[in-house]
C-alpha cells in the first residue's frame, strides 16, 4: 500500500525505551541476590567479549534515580525493564528477598513519579543457577511450578502500579541459543531437548498469564517474540517453499502457540518424523490454550532472506559476535531452508540487516493471523559510538535507523495495524551480552567498557535529543 496521507500516531501512543537487568543492573551479588545461570556463564573463558561480565554493568541499581531522571527530560512515555529473579527469589524459590522487591518497588514508584508507564518484564534470559543445577531449570516441567510462583510473586506486589506485563523475553532466543547453538547458558546442543525446553517455556508463559487474569485483572500481558520476517531469495518456487518452511518454523511455531494455544501442524509433523517433537503431557494443550495474550509483543531488528536448501546441505554456521563486518556465515536445516545474504540490504557491523519495512511486514503478518495489537518492545542499532573531546556523539547512523523504521510503523498504522507503543532497544547503553561494551545501543552513552578508565558517566548522544522532539511532537515531524 503506498499511501497519499499516514495516520498519525495515536495520542496515547507509548514512546518508550528498554533495558534488561543483567545488562544493566549490576549489583550481582548485594542485598541477598542469588547467582543467575548468566553470572556463572560468563567466567567461563572465551565465552564473552574480552570476558565481559555483568557484575558492574552499567550500574543501574545504584543510579536508576538518575536514570530515570534522564528519562523523564527526554520526555519518555514507557520504560520497558526486566525483574532479576534472583533478586526475588535467590535460589529461585522459597523465601522473598525483601531487598529485591523494595529495589523495584522504587524504581516503578520513581517512574510514576515522572509519568513514565512501567513495563514490566517477568523473565529476560536471567535463570536462577540454583534452578539449573537442582533440575535442569527449563529442561524440567518443575519450572512451571517455580516461574509461575515467581510471577505471581511480581503481580502481588507490582499489580496494583503496572498495567503492562511481558512474560519471557525472547524465548525463541534464549531456547535457541542454549540449546541448539550452545552461545548460551547452559551451553547445550541437543535438538530434541531445544523442543522440550521450548514446550516448557510455553507451559510456563501460559500459566503465568492465567493467573495474571486473577491477581492483576485490568492489566494487559503478552510475551515478547523476537521476530525475523522470512523473505524468499528469489521467485523461484523451491526458495518461496524455503521461506515458507522458515517462517513456519522459525516464527509461526511460537506465536501460534501464543495466540491460539496449537502448534503449526506441518511443522509438528516434520518434527515428529524426525523425532524432535516435544513430550507432552495431559492437560498441556487446555494450558496453552488458557494462555492468550492481550498483546503480541514483538522485538523486531531485521528480516532473514532464505533458499532452497538440499539434504545434503548447510547446517550450523558462525555468528558474528565480533562487530567485525562480513565474518557471519550462512546457516540452515538441511531439506528445508538456508539463509543468504539479501543484496538489498545494508548490513550493520554485526553483519544485522537494515530493513526498516520489513518492520512494517511483520507488524501486518502478526495483525492479519492473529488480530492482536501489538507493542513493539525493542527495536534499535548496534554500533560503535565515538565520545568526541567536547563530551558529544554524533550517532546520525542511529537516529537515521530509528527514524526510518517509525516511519515503517506510522505506515503499518495507515494500513490497519494497532501499535500499542515503541520501546528502543535501549535507554542507556549497556552490556550487549555477548558483545561486551562495543556494541552500544543507548540514547545516553555510558563510560564503561572493558578496558582502561571508566566512570560510568551518562553523556547525552545526538539521538537522545531527536527522540526528545518526536515526543514532544508524537511523531508528526518525521520525514514524510
Amino acid at each position: 500500500m503506498i499511501h497519499d496521507k499516514l495516520k498519525p500516531f495515536p495520542s496515547e501512543f507509548m514512546w518508550g525505551s528498554a533495558s534488561a537487568a543483567y545488562q544493566v543492573e549490576g549489583a550481582w551479588d548485594e542485598d541477598g541476590k542469588g547467582p543467575s545461570n548468566w553470572d556463572q556463564f560468563v567466567r567461563i573463558p572465551g565465552k564473552t567479549f574480552k570476558g565481559t561480565t555483568g557484575d558492574t554493568a552499567v550500574d543501574h541499581y545504584h543510579r536508576y534515580r538518575e536514570d530515570v531522571k534522564l528519562m523523564a527530560e527526554m520526555g519518555l512515555k514507557a520504560y520497558r525493564f526486566s525483574v532479576a529473579w534472583t533478586r526475588i527469589f535467590p535460589k529461585g524459590k522459597g523465601e522473598v528477598n525483601e531487598k529485591g522487591i523494595q529495589f523495584y518497588s522504587d524504581l516503578i514508584d520513581e517512574l510514576i513519579k515522572y509519568n513514565i508507564e512501567p513495563i514490566l518484564t517477568i523473565y529476560h534470559w536471567d535463570l536462577p543457577q540454583a534452578l539449573q543445577d537442582e533440575y535442569g531449570g527449563w529442561e524440567s516441567r518443575e519450572i512451571i511450578q517455580d516461574f509461575t510462583n515467581y510471577a505471581v510473586t511480581l503481580f502481588k506486589h507490582f499489580g496494583d502500579r503496572v498495567r503492562y506485563w511481558v512474560t519471557l523475553n525472547e524465548q525463541n532466543i534464549f531456547a535457541g541459543l542454549g540449546y541448539r547453538t550452545a552461545l548460551h547458558p547452559p551451553g547445550v546442543k541437543d535438538e530434541k531437548l531445544f523442543y522440550q525446553v521450548n514446550h516448557h517455556a510455553n507451559l510456563a508463559n501460559a500459566s503465568a498469564i492465567k493467573a495474571f487474569r486473577t491477581y492483576v485483572p485490568n492489566g494487559k500481558i503478552g510475551p515478547s517474540f523476537a521476530y525475523s520476517p522470512s523473505y524468499a531469495s528469489s521467485s523461484k518456487p523451491e526458495d518461496v517453499l524455503a521461506a515458507e518452511n522458515a517462517e513456519e518454523l522459525n516464527a509461526h511455531w511460537w506465536m501460534d502457540i501464543y495466540a491460539w494455544g496449537t502448534y503449526p501442524k506441518v511443522a509438528m509433523d516434520y518434527l515428529v518424523r524426525k523425532g524432535l517433537a516435544p513430550t507432552m503431557e495431559s492437560g498441556d494443550l487446555a494450558l496453552l490454550k488458557e494462555g492468550k495474550p492481550d498483546f503480541m509483543g514483538v522485538n523486531y531488528y531485521q528480516t532473514t532472506t532464505f533458499e532452497k536448501n538440499p539434504l545434503d546441505g548447510v547446517s550450523e554456521g558462525k555468528m558474528n559476535t565480533s562487530g567485525k563486518k562480513g565474518t557471519s556465515q550462512d546457516t540452515g536445516i538441511p531439506g528445508l531452508f538456508k539463509t543468504t545474504q539479501n543484496e538489498h540490504l545494508e548490513r550493520t557491523n554485526w553483519d544485522w540487516n537494515i530493513d526498516p519495512t520489513g518492520l512494517r511486514i511483520a507488524l501486518r503478518r502478526i495483525t492479519n493471523r492473529y488480530n492482536l495489537p501489538v507493542l513493539i518492545s525493542e527495536n534499535g542499532l548496534g554500533e560503535y559510538d565515538k565520545l568526541e573531546d567536547d563530551d558529544t556523539i554524533h550517532d546520525d547512523y542511529r537516529i537515521d535507523y530509528l527514524q526510518a523504521h517509525l516511519k515503517a510503523i506510522q505506515e503499518a498504522i495507515s494500513d490497519g495495524v494497532e501499535v500499542l507503543g515503541y520501546c528502543t532497544w535501549s535507554f542507556t547503553d549497556l552490556l550487549s551480552w555477548l558483545n561486551g561494551f562495543q556494541k552500544r545501543y543507548g540514547f545516553v552513552y555510558v563510560n564503561q567498557h572493558e578496558e582502561g578508565e571508566h566512570d560510568l558517566r551518562r553523556i547525552k548522544k545526538k539521538s537522545y535529543y531527536w527522540y526528545k522532539e518526536i515526543i514532544e511532537t508524537n511523531g508528526e515531524n518525521l520525514p514524510r
